[in-house]
């Protein structure tokens, strides 16, 4: 039996719309990173109202969409009017309370990544801005795409120049985080061939907090210090857990540095592979390297 669209929606209304309002800020804010609204994101920004016109008798829709057409006449977003659109979408996602404070920001992020990439340009100064909301977000640590990003976002700016590579590097990843189906400028194809170049998957987050009480730990690959009973030993000496096998119980994957790509923030195989999906899912499992563990290692013993 089939079931309408429009019958559907009122079981899907609060999800969508709560997901739309947190996109069109992430959209807005990263659109405004730096200089003007260009001509390629102002055709982006114009798409988002096309594709929830049919919400325009709907409650946050039926204020929003006039504050956005109304400041799309002139081709331009001048500060006054994305901090309107900004407030206006604020209120709604605290007064609608749908999703929690982690998911609403996820999907700002996402937004925001779709926002800065609209033009199909990745400059500097947009690095720089998620750089700076990175560091303003540190409760997200653990939650994908977070991990991911910072440790990215840290490697290309280690030396502060960005390099061709570095920047295709963000940008293929960034195409993970893009809904194809709601731009009227990026290419998914482009984004594919990019990922092809530049195969970004598994990364150990950058400058982990680790704790050991009541945690679970599971390693992966070759230690350059020890065997693998040594580290469970050492696990289990500070209160946590040694387990053989990642699941959703796992909250941190070390691996080991022997033999690993030369890309400290680069991790390989099937156990790093399962984390990943793990972490897709909503699991919190952190991706660490094995130096962040022997460094979480030695500062727990010394507080004993």
């Amino acid at each position: 039996m089939s079931v309408d669209a429009e019958d559907y929606r009122q079981f899907t209304g609060p999800a969508e719309l709560h997901k739309a309002v947190n996109t069109l800020r992430g959209l807005v804010a990263g659109m405004t990173a730096e200089n003007g609204l260009s001509d390629a994101e102002a055709m982006e920004l114009a798409n988002w109202c096309a594709l929830h016109s049919h919400l325009r008798t709907r409650h946050p829709f039926s204020e929003l969409l006039p504050v956005v057409e109304s400041a799309l006449s002139d081709g331009e977003l001048n500060e006054d009017e994305s901090k309107d659109i900004l407030w206006l979408c604020s209120n709604f996602v605290d007064e609608a309370k749908y999703y929690d404070v982690t998911t609403s920001a996820i999907q700002f992020l996402s937004g925001f990544i779709h926002g800065v990439m609209a033009d199909g340009v990745l400059t500097d100064g947009e690095i720089e801005t998620l750089r700076k909301w990175i560091q303003n977000n540190d409760y997200l640590r653990g939650t994908y795409p977070f991990d991911e990003l910072d440790s990215l976002i840290h490697a290309t700016l280690a030396d502060g120049v960005v390099s061709e590579d570095e920047r295709g590097q963000l940008t293929a990843f960034f195409g993970q985080f893009i809904d194809f189906r709601d731009s009227w400028n990026l290419s998914e194809s482009h984004f594919d061939s990019l990922r092809e170049k530049y195969s970004v998957e598994g990364i150990c987050a950058h400058d982990p907090a680790i704790a050991f009480a009541g945690k679970a730990f599971c390693f992966t690959g070759k230690s350059t210090i020890c065997d693998r009973d040594t580290i469970a030993d050492e696990v289990t000496g500070l209160g946590g857990k040694f387990r053989n096998n990642v699941s959703q119980k796992t909250d941190y994957l070390v691996v080991g540095n022997d033999g690993n790509p030369c890309w400290a923030f680069s991790c390989y195989g099937r156990k790093v592979e399962e984390a990943i999906a793990l972490r897709k899912a909503g699991a919190t499992v952190t991706i660490v390297n094995e130096r962040d563990f022997w460094t979480a290692v030695t500062a727990a013993k010394g507080a004993i």
